[in-house]
């Protein structure tokens, strides 16, 4: 039992003892003692004045008496105004950091919470490579993922790639009329840019018929943007993929092809991976027969023009489409025939949606329409919404080729991590092999931790070169912090000592059990970040942990302490330090080298 639950249950029972009351659990109020006072946990005495029927002050040191007298690991006490501090025993911090050392997965669940989840993250688009954009998208759905898995939930950690639809057609339109038959393997072009390659392409002369329509058509912009050749020529195009037209559906599938090539080098490239993966189109006429029984149902209306809607005004919103006037598929649509797969082949209590939040509509709509159609699992969809990642120079825009391409920015941040890893002597005595190893581990923790740090509901400003600074806030100067502890624990045993194994029969200084108080945190700060889906909570927690060892490590010597139980005490310090910060940053998707 932790302190807290013992602190807790031994409350409860002192007001029951000294006033003949019973008190609920959430009633007993802990939390960390001020700085500036004596203790490490304060009960909020003022609740139970009501039973006392004296003042705070007289109340506290009541109950104080009593858990002092009750509480073997209670050292000692103090009261001020209408809070009690209890001082922890420095004997059972000691017992903390053995029972830290002893348990192989520390701060994880070790028993199945009976939860499940269904987590899908990434959804690219196969008409373009992955961005920055995708890139939080990976990081954070892969890492809430792990997060879940530590809490003891059942995970299953899916993608679903978009490939059909108008947007894949403009690719596909694109290289049918400029490519002259090139293919990745002829230009030497990973296969994603490739076709990505084309759907800017395809922007670039949809934007010149437009503007030569209204200029020699006079037509308006918008008659311009609808009548624009290209456009009704990819609208075609996906008239006949729907239709199963053989030559379109062998090109749709050879271009996939090369686009699919390229995502799986740049998951490999950040480290994501999936339990299975979902394609829309194999999902979308699902979607459009679960309509089209909507409608005869009565639950759908068609309009005159020939498109299927919902109508959602008595739930405070509009009429949503769900099948064009040409009977084609929308968003909607597939997603409503991909939600009814999954549940029907997984039993689960959520699926969770890792999406932006320009998409917050969709999801509410998407929850909304399953409902209306009865099936029962409607309210198990779950928006797992973010904020979009800005640069300096603002948004990113895909078709006009204004983003930052995933692959370039990995490369990049590992480039970038060489350099300043060697200026900083970093590098110093590595084999290239290793110093390889170190910049990319770095590259890409400075990349991930950056990216994970900030609240996923928040928009962020994204800054390469500040995100890889050895000091500060950043996933280099943790993963520093791992390496020098890595190192000191190597002297250790270079030089014989010996520091496993329990340790017992000494105090701790005020410093030490500031640091043993923290690895005691862990666990919570996992059940927290898993609550709140939220690996910033896990950032922010190791940044703390690493900057209070550093401090300790400034001050106190440890491979040189003299005392033999001292130094026991200060290795075992560290090596559970340099375990939590390893495990922590694991649940971002971080690697943190032995040594740098």
């Amino acid at each position: 039992m932790s302190i807290e639950s013992l602190l807790t249950t031994k409350v409860i029972e002192a007001v029951k003892q000294c006033y003949d009351a019973d008190v609920d659990k959430d009633k007993v109020q802990l939390q960390a003692t001020r700085k500036e006072f004596a203790g490490d946990l304060t009960v909020v005495v003022f609740p139970f004045t009501r039973f006392s029927k004296k003042s705070p002050e007289e109340t506290g040191k009541e109950l104080g008496g009593y858990l002092k007298q009750h509480i073997e690991e209670i050292k000692d006490y103090n009261v001020v105004k209408g809070f009690l501090n209890i001082e922890i025993s420095a004997a059972y911090w000691l017992g903390v950091l053995n029972e830290v050392a002893q348990d192989p997965k520390y701060g994880y669940v070790h028993e199945n919470s009976g939860h499940s989840y269904m987590i899908e993250y990434s959804s690219p688009n196969t008409n373009k490579p992955l961005h920055l954009g995708h890139i939080r998208n990976n990081l954070l759905g892969w890492s809430v993922s792990e997060i879940q898995k530590a809490n003891g939930h059942e995970v299953r950690m899916v993608n679903l790639v978009n490939d059909r639809g108008i947007h894949i057609c403009k690719s596909m339109i694109a290289w049918k009329k400029f490519a002259n038959g090139a293919t990745p393997e002829s230009t030497g072009t990973k296969g994603d840019h490739f076709v990505g390659d084309y759907y800017v392409r395809f922007d670039k002369e949809y934007k010149a018929e437009i503007k030569a329509l209204m200029e020699k058509e006079g037509m308006e912009e918008e008659e311009a943007k609808k009548k624009a050749p290209i456009l009704l020529e990819a609208q075609e195009m996906l008239r006949k993929w729907e239709a199963g037209d053989e030559e379109t559906v062998s090109l749709w599938r050879t271009m996939n092809d090369w686009v699919l090539k390229g995502f799986d080098e740049t998951y490999r490239l950040m480290g994501v991976g999936f339990d299975k993966v979902y394609f829309e189109s194999q999902t979308y006429k699902k979607g459009r027969d679960i309509v089209l029984k909507g409608l005869a149902d009565g639950v759908l209306y068609r309009k005159e023009t020939g498109s299927v809607w919902a109508d959602l005004t008595g739930d405070g919103l509009d009429h949503k489409l769900l099948l064009r006037d040409d009977g084609t598929s929308v968003y909607m649509t597939q997603d409503i025939g991909t939600a009814y797969e999954r549940f029907n082949e997984f039993d689960m209590d959520e699926m969770i949606y890792v999406v932006g939040n320009e998409q917050n509509y969709h999801f509410q709509v998407l929850s909304l329409i399953c409902g209306k159609l009865g099936f029962p699992w409607a309210d198990k969809i779950k928006h797992l919404s973010y904020g979009m990642v800005e640069l300096p120079e603002g948004k990113m825009k895909s078709r006009e080729g204004t983003v930052v391409d995933a692959d370039d920015l990995i490369a990049d941040m590992v480039a970038t991590a060489r350099e300043m890893s060697q200026e900083l002597g970093k590098l110093d005595g590595c084999t290239e092999e290793e110093a390889n190893d170190i910049s990319r581990m770095v590259g890409l923790g400075a990349l991930k931790y950056f990216i994970l740090k900030v609240d996923p509901k928040k928009t962020m400003l994204f800054n390469p070169r500040e995100s890889i600074d050895f000091n500060g806030n950043t996933g280099p100067f943790i993963q520093y912090t791992h390496a020098r502890i890595r190192s000191v624990l190597r002297k250790a045993a270079e030089a014989g000592i010996e520091y496993k194994g329990r340790v017992s029969g000494i105090e701790l200084l005020p410093e030490e059990i500031e640091l043993v108080k923290m690895l005691s945190d862990y666990p919570a700060v996992v059940a927290s970040a898993g609550e709140s889906y939220s690996p910033a909570v896990i950032g922010a927690y190791v940044y703390d942990l690493s900057k209070l060892f550093n401090s300790y490590y400034h001050d106190h010597s440890i491979l040189h302490e003299e005392k033999e139980k001292v130094r026991r005490i200060r290795l075992q310090l560290a090596e559970q330090t340099a375990r939590v910060i390893r495990s922590g940053m694991w649940l971002m998707g971080i690697e943190v080298p032995d040594r740098m």
